[in-house]
């Protein structure tokens, strides 16, 4: 029941929608610096350990230590969102789903999907469930990437890994025509899934760039939580 709960009051099911998060290939949260798109992850990666699924954390940016704190705050934020629970079950609920979050940390100069592919080989060959779905944390989308995420794609295929990554946007940059940041339009055709955070007075806006019928749909959010602002 906790579980069920946790999942139905995150804001991935507002914006996403629980059902749609691993339906594709990519999907991709765009913000600017230090608006939220690594902790909106963490909230989609949330919901795939609370319904027993296994994620893969990739960070270009942050060491794993990091990371895990982030996830530890996010799960904190969700608990707190729901209200009171009792702490001995979000303690025990916490220990059930940490172990299926497993992490690597590279560097924009060390990061091989190579790497990725044997990495996820080696649960096939111990015949352990895949993760469901993938977090890419960090590449830089003003860089040429066709290469990586043709490889990525060879990865969606061979494994049914959905792919999610952050994606930089800058301030002074203009939205295309098509109403996308110019790092999506680059690859538009790529993506399945996009969910754009950007300021709006005190709160953050999730809109849906890119989604289906949930397009354009516009959430608000605690800046500090991630959390949605009822």
């Amino acid at each position: 029941m906790l579980k069920k709960d946790l999942i139905s009051k995150s804001p991935v099911s507002k914006t996403i929608g629980i059902k749609n998060i691993k339906d594709g290939k990519f999907g991709a949260v765009l913000s600017r610096a230090g608006v939220g798109k690594t902790s909106f992850l963490v909230q989609i990666a949330l919901t795939r350990l609370l319904n027993d699924e296994k994620i893969l954390h990739i960070s270009l940016d942050d060491p794993m230590e990091k990371i895990n704190l982030r996830y530890k705050e996010g799960y904190s934020n969700l608990i707190d969102y729901i209200g009171y629970v009792d702490p001995q079950k979000t303690v025990r609920l916490w220990q059930d789903i940490k172990p299926n979050k497993v992490g690597i940390s590279y560097t924009e100069a060390t990061f091989d999907t190579g790497k990725i592919r044997d990495y996820l080989k080696s649960f096939k060959k111990a015949d352990l469930a895949l993760p469901s779905i993938m977090i890419i944390d960090g590449l830089n989308f003003d860089k040429d990437l066709s290469n990586i995420l043709e490889e990525l794609e060879n990865l969606n295929r061979e494994f049914s890994i959905f792919v999610w990554f952050s994606m930089k946007n800058h301030r002074e940059e203009k939205l295309c025509d098509s109403g996308f940041p110019i790092q999506l339009e680059t690859y538009k055709d790529k993506f399945g899934k996009a969910v754009l955070l950007h300021p709006v007075e005190d709160k953050i806006e999730a809109v849906v760039l890119k989604d289906g019928d949930r397009t354009d749909q516009r959430i608000k959010l605690d800046p500090s939580t991630m959390m949605i602002v009822e």
